[in-house]
Protein backbone atom coordinates (compact mmCIF):
# COMPACT_ATOMS: atom_id res chain seq x y z
CA UNK A 1 0.00 0.00 0.00
CA UNK A 2 2.82 2.40 0.87
CA UNK A 3 4.53 1.75 -2.46
CA UNK A 4 1.24 2.35 -4.29
CA UNK A 5 0.77 5.65 -2.44
CA UNK A 6 4.29 6.79 -3.35
CA UNK A 7 3.68 5.82 -6.97
CA UNK A 8 0.53 7.95 -7.20
CA UNK A 9 2.24 10.79 -5.33
CA UNK A 10 5.00 10.82 -7.93
CA UNK A 11 2.45 10.83 -10.75
CA UNK A 12 0.52 13.72 -9.21
CA UNK A 13 3.76 15.62 -8.51
CA UNK A 14 4.89 15.18 -12.09
CA UNK A 15 1.56 16.56 -13.38
CA UNK A 16 1.33 19.47 -10.92
CA UNK A 17 1.95 22.92 -12.44
CA UNK A 18 5.16 24.69 -11.52
CA UNK A 19 4.81 27.27 -8.74
CA UNK A 20 7.63 29.63 -7.77
CA UNK A 21 8.85 29.24 -4.18
CA UNK A 22 7.79 31.82 -1.62
CA UNK A 23 9.45 35.14 -2.40
CA UNK A 24 11.08 35.25 1.04
CA UNK A 25 13.20 32.25 0.02
CA UNK A 26 14.39 33.67 -3.29
CA UNK A 27 17.58 35.06 -1.79
CA UNK A 28 18.54 31.52 -0.77
CA UNK A 29 17.94 30.15 -4.26
CA UNK A 30 19.87 33.01 -5.84
CA UNK A 31 22.82 33.08 -3.46
CA UNK A 32 25.97 33.50 -5.55
CA UNK A 33 24.24 35.28 -8.44
CA UNK A 34 25.23 38.84 -9.38
CA UNK A 35 22.57 41.54 -9.65
CA UNK A 36 24.30 43.64 -12.28
CA UNK A 37 24.79 43.79 -16.04
CA UNK A 38 27.00 41.07 -17.52
CA UNK A 39 29.92 43.09 -18.89
CA UNK A 40 33.49 42.06 -19.60
CA UNK A 41 34.52 43.80 -16.39
CA UNK A 42 31.84 42.15 -14.24
CA UNK A 43 32.70 38.73 -15.66
CA UNK A 44 36.38 39.25 -14.90
CA UNK A 45 35.52 40.30 -11.34
CA UNK A 46 33.25 37.29 -10.91
CA UNK A 47 35.66 34.74 -12.35
CA UNK A 48 37.35 33.74 -9.03
CA UNK A 49 33.94 33.27 -7.39
CA UNK A 50 32.68 31.36 -10.42
CA UNK A 51 35.67 29.00 -10.45
CA UNK A 52 35.55 28.62 -6.67
CA UNK A 53 31.91 27.50 -6.93
CA UNK A 54 32.86 24.77 -9.39
CA UNK A 55 32.45 26.68 -12.64
CA UNK A 56 34.26 25.61 -15.79
CA UNK A 57 36.00 27.49 -18.57
CA UNK A 58 35.76 26.41 -22.20
CA UNK A 59 39.24 24.85 -22.31
CA UNK A 60 38.26 22.55 -19.41
CA UNK A 61 35.00 21.61 -21.13
CA UNK A 62 36.81 20.65 -24.33
CA UNK A 63 39.23 18.40 -22.45
CA UNK A 64 36.44 16.85 -20.35
CA UNK A 65 34.03 16.17 -23.22
CA UNK A 66 35.17 14.46 -26.37
CA UNK A 67 32.26 15.90 -28.37
CA UNK A 68 33.83 19.35 -28.04
CA UNK A 69 36.93 18.44 -29.99
CA UNK A 70 37.49 20.90 -32.82
CA UNK A 71 40.49 19.39 -34.59
CA UNK A 72 43.67 21.45 -34.44
CA UNK A 73 44.88 21.68 -30.82
CA UNK A 74 46.72 24.88 -31.72
CA UNK A 75 43.48 26.59 -32.65
CA UNK A 76 43.27 30.10 -31.20
CA UNK A 77 41.22 30.74 -28.08
CA UNK A 78 38.90 32.96 -30.09
CA UNK A 79 38.20 30.23 -32.65
CA UNK A 80 37.53 27.72 -29.88
CA UNK A 81 35.07 30.11 -28.23
CA UNK A 82 33.28 30.71 -31.53
CA UNK A 83 33.01 26.98 -32.24
CA UNK A 84 31.71 26.29 -28.73
CA UNK A 85 29.10 29.04 -28.86
CA UNK A 86 28.02 27.96 -32.34
CA UNK A 87 27.05 24.61 -30.86
CA UNK A 88 25.15 26.35 -28.05
CA UNK A 89 23.27 28.45 -30.60
CA UNK A 90 22.42 25.50 -32.85
CA UNK A 91 21.09 23.31 -30.06
CA UNK A 92 18.98 26.12 -28.62
CA UNK A 93 17.66 27.03 -32.07
CA UNK A 94 16.69 23.43 -32.84
CA UNK A 95 15.02 22.94 -29.45
CA UNK A 96 13.10 26.22 -29.23
CA UNK A 97 11.06 26.48 -32.40
CA UNK A 98 8.03 27.90 -30.65
CA UNK A 99 5.91 31.01 -31.01
CA UNK A 100 7.18 33.97 -29.00
CA UNK A 101 10.73 32.60 -28.74
CA UNK A 102 13.80 33.45 -30.80
CA UNK A 103 17.47 32.53 -30.66
CA UNK A 104 19.97 35.05 -31.98
CA UNK A 105 23.73 35.37 -32.29
CA UNK A 106 25.25 38.57 -30.93
CA UNK A 107 28.96 38.55 -31.71
CA UNK A 108 30.49 35.76 -29.63
CA UNK A 109 27.35 35.41 -27.49
CA UNK A 110 23.91 33.84 -27.88
CA UNK A 111 20.65 35.54 -26.87
CA UNK A 112 17.36 33.74 -26.25
CA UNK A 113 14.38 36.12 -26.33
CA UNK A 114 11.28 34.87 -24.53
CA UNK A 115 8.15 36.99 -24.92
CA UNK A 116 6.45 37.12 -21.52
CA UNK A 117 3.23 35.44 -22.68
CA UNK A 118 5.24 32.51 -24.08
CA UNK A 119 6.54 31.50 -20.66
CA UNK A 120 4.27 33.09 -18.06
CA UNK A 121 0.61 32.88 -17.16
CA UNK A 122 -1.67 35.51 -18.64
CA UNK A 123 -3.59 36.03 -15.39
CA UNK A 124 -0.75 36.02 -12.86
CA UNK A 125 2.98 36.81 -12.48
CA UNK A 126 3.88 33.11 -12.53
CA UNK A 127 5.65 30.77 -14.92
CA UNK A 128 3.13 28.82 -16.98
CA UNK A 129 3.09 25.10 -17.68
CA UNK A 130 4.39 25.79 -21.19
CA UNK A 131 7.01 28.14 -19.76
CA UNK A 132 8.14 25.48 -17.31
CA UNK A 133 8.67 23.06 -20.18
CA UNK A 134 10.53 25.70 -22.23
CA UNK A 135 12.82 26.66 -19.35
CA UNK A 136 13.61 23.02 -18.64
CA UNK A 137 14.63 22.63 -22.29
CA UNK A 138 16.95 25.64 -22.01
CA UNK A 139 18.35 24.40 -18.70
CA UNK A 140 19.18 21.01 -20.17
CA UNK A 141 21.30 22.70 -22.83
CA UNK A 142 22.90 25.08 -20.32
CA UNK A 143 23.93 22.07 -18.24
CA UNK A 144 25.53 20.46 -21.28
CA UNK A 145 27.37 23.66 -22.20
CA UNK A 146 28.35 24.54 -18.66
CA UNK A 147 31.34 26.73 -19.56
CA UNK A 148 29.14 29.79 -19.97
CA UNK A 149 27.93 32.80 -18.04
CA UNK A 150 24.23 33.68 -18.15
CA UNK A 151 22.56 37.06 -17.98
CA UNK A 152 18.82 36.96 -17.25
CA UNK A 153 17.23 40.31 -18.03
CA UNK A 154 13.58 41.30 -17.64
CA UNK A 155 11.88 43.99 -19.72
CA UNK A 156 8.42 45.57 -19.75
CA UNK A 157 6.49 47.69 -22.23
CA UNK A 158 6.27 51.44 -21.69
CA UNK A 159 4.66 52.26 -18.34
CA UNK A 160 3.90 55.60 -16.68
CA UNK A 161 5.27 54.43 -13.35
CA UNK A 162 8.97 53.75 -13.99
CA UNK A 163 9.44 52.29 -10.51
CA UNK A 164 6.64 49.78 -11.11
CA UNK A 165 8.17 48.95 -14.48
CA UNK A 166 11.53 48.29 -12.85
CA UNK A 167 10.00 46.08 -10.15
CA UNK A 168 7.97 44.08 -12.66
CA UNK A 169 10.93 43.47 -14.94
CA UNK A 170 13.08 42.38 -12.00
CA UNK A 171 10.34 40.06 -10.76
CA UNK A 172 10.26 38.29 -14.15
CA UNK A 173 14.05 37.95 -14.25
CA UNK A 174 14.26 36.61 -10.71
CA UNK A 175 11.45 34.09 -11.30
CA UNK A 176 13.33 32.65 -14.26
CA UNK A 177 16.60 32.63 -12.27
CA UNK A 178 14.93 30.83 -9.35
CA UNK A 179 13.55 28.24 -11.76
CA UNK A 180 17.07 27.68 -13.09
CA UNK A 181 18.50 27.44 -9.59
CA UNK A 182 15.87 24.87 -8.61
CA UNK A 183 16.92 22.88 -11.66
CA UNK A 184 20.59 22.93 -10.65
CA UNK A 185 22.00 25.67 -12.84
CA UNK A 186 24.99 27.08 -10.95
CA UNK A 187 24.03 30.51 -9.60
CA UNK A 188 27.65 31.69 -9.83
CA UNK A 189 27.07 31.73 -13.60
CA UNK A 190 24.17 34.17 -13.31
CA UNK A 191 23.80 37.92 -13.74
CA UNK A 192 20.23 39.08 -13.00
CA UNK A 193 18.85 42.48 -14.02
CA UNK A 194 15.52 44.24 -14.47
CA UNK A 195 15.67 46.91 -17.16
CA UNK A 196 12.09 48.15 -17.06
CA UNK A 197 10.88 49.61 -20.35
CA UNK A 198 14.37 50.42 -21.66
CA UNK A 199 15.62 48.88 -24.91
CA UNK A 200 12.27 48.25 -26.63
CA UNK A 201 12.46 45.89 -29.61
CA UNK A 202 9.05 46.77 -31.06
CA UNK A 203 6.63 49.69 -31.29
CA UNK A 204 4.09 50.69 -28.66
CA UNK A 205 0.98 49.39 -30.43
CA UNK A 206 -0.87 46.42 -28.94
CA UNK A 207 1.32 43.79 -30.61
CA UNK A 208 4.52 45.72 -29.97
CA UNK A 209 3.75 46.14 -26.28
CA UNK A 210 3.32 42.37 -25.94
CA UNK A 211 6.67 41.84 -27.66
CA UNK A 212 8.47 44.33 -25.42
CA UNK A 213 7.35 42.40 -22.31
CA UNK A 214 10.06 39.79 -22.38
CA UNK A 215 12.94 37.93 -20.79
CA UNK A 216 16.30 37.86 -22.53
CA UNK A 217 18.76 35.13 -21.60
CA UNK A 218 22.21 36.13 -22.84
CA UNK A 219 24.84 33.40 -22.84
CA UNK A 220 28.56 34.21 -22.99
CA UNK A 221 31.63 31.96 -23.03
CA UNK A 222 33.49 31.48 -19.75
CA UNK A 223 37.23 31.65 -20.38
Amino acid sequence: MKKLYLFFALIVGACAPYVSPDRLSWSEYLYGASFTDMTEMSRAAKRPVYLGAGGHVIDDAIIKNAQYEYGDKNMSDNAINIAYMSKVEQELYDALRKAGISVQRAGGEVVVILVRDAIMRLDAPEISETGDDTLQTIEKILKKYEATYIEIAGYTDSMRDTNASQRLSMDMAERVAVHMSKNHILTARMFIVGRGSSRPIAGQDDIGRLTNRRIEIRIAPAR
